[in-house]
């Protein structure tokens, strides 16, 4: 079997190796660049067939606080995780950030996922220290990402 590239081939379309999101409102923007950075994106604007994939690096402290506003997904279920950068701890977060879920505000300190079922309200989520930088993923598994839905405003 020959080795193709990222750029040949029948599913060479399945590999985004650069993906930078949908558009965000430009005054979040502003606040979002200052505390994270965008790794990948995925849906089915990029890939189709995808289900929404996000990934970022959050590295600092918001200063609009909460960041992101309570909202609900009615017809799907969410996964998102926060994990620690430190390989020999990776358990250990290196921050705090605290999450909601059905109104429960829960602290975040250890490498954590959290399964949101649909129709259940969550977020407001603040992110209260950062001492090295924690990776976030958030899936959601529909093919098309929800503007009208944005939880950025």
């Amino acid at each position: 079997m020959a080795i193709l590239n990222n750029e040949s081939g029948k599913y060479a379309g399945n590999f985004v190796q650069v993906s930078p999101g949908p558009g965000m409102d430009p005054e979040f923007k502003a606040i979002y660049d200052k505390f994270a950075k965008r790794i990948m994106w995925m849906d089915g604007s990029v890939c189709p067939g995808a289900f929404q994939m996000n990934t970022a690096w959050y590295f600092g402290v918001p200063e609009r606080d909460p960041i992101f506003e309570e909202h609900c997904h009615d017809d799907t279920s969410e996964l998102v995780g926060f994990f620690s950068s430190d390989m020999n701890n990776p358990y250990d977060l290196g921050g705090k950030i605290e999450y909601s879920i059905g109104g429960e505000a829960h602290l975040l300190t250890k490498s954590t996922m959290i399964f949101i079922p649909a129709g259940i309200p969550h977020n407001p989520m603040r992110i209260l220290e950062v001492d090295r930088p924690i990776f976030h993923f958030s899936v959601v598994m529909k093919q098309n990402y929800d503007a009208d839905k944005d939880v950025y405003k």
